[in-house]
């Protein structure tokens, strides 16, 4: 799947790299999840590539990371970070473009891109990644949350599903949530804002999480 930023050239891209990621890397996310599938790949790096636009760093190693933030969900979901930042780090055709001191730091900001770490990333490429991963649209964060508690819990009533939700969202979410910004970009803020809001609204979640439930398993 192309990239919306389609004229690379603007953006310092090696023609070559981007060929080697569009063939070798980014197909493999056509086995992930749906909140993980080469359409969410594809916005980050799309994300990553303007938010980069406003800080003096690479482009290459900002569309690298976010090709690549995602990929360990092939071994496991809850350590994804760390797995993906390991095949970033072992894929030695990355050699022919980075050296090592900017594959370990790419490494870095792909394990430091996850919402729930406890720590701030530690460069400005970790924030970038982050930052661009953070898709707060309410109707998204919902569809994605219902659609992880069918996949896990297929057995499990309505009830069962927007209870979870509704938890998942508070705790991530919330004011005391443990989601960070960390480049404050008004987009994002904008969307936390829209998100807490409805926070405090349980009915309404409650109508627009039975409409995704029923979309779901029909």
């Amino acid at each position: 799947m192309q990239s919306k930023i389609t004229d690379m050239k603007i953006m310092n891209i090696f023609p070559d790299l981007k060929n080697y990621v569009e063939q070798s890397i980014l197909p493999r996310y056509n086995a992930l999840d749906n909140g993980h599938n080469i359409s969410h790949v594809t916005k980050v790096i799309d994300e990553s590539l303007v938010l980069a636009r406003q800080f003096d760093v690479d482009m290459n190693m900002v569309y690298v990371i976010a090709a690549y933030h995602d990929i360990g969900i092939e071994q496991n979901r809850e350590l994804h970070h760390i797995f993906s930042g390991e095949i970033l780090a072992s894929d030695k055709n990355l050699k022919k473009w980075f050296s090592q001191q900017q594959i370990e730091i790419m490494r870095e900001a792909v394990e430091d891109h996850r919402a729930s770490n406890k720590y701030e990333p530690r460069s400005i490429y970790g924030k970038i990644v982050a930052e661009a991963d953070r898709d707060i649209s309410l109707h998204t964060i919902l569809r994605r949350t219902i659609q992880f508690g069918l996949k896990n819990n297929p057995d499990k009533d309505f009830e069962f599903q927007f209870e979870r939700a509704h938890k998942h969202i508070i705790n991530k979410y919330g004011e005391k949530g443990y989601l960070k910004l960390y480049l404050n970009s008004e987009k994002n803020e904008k969307g936390l804002a829209e998100v807490r809001y409805a926070i405090n609204d349980k009915e309404t979640l409650r109508n627009i999480c039975k409409k995704i439930y029923d979309k779901e398993i029909m």
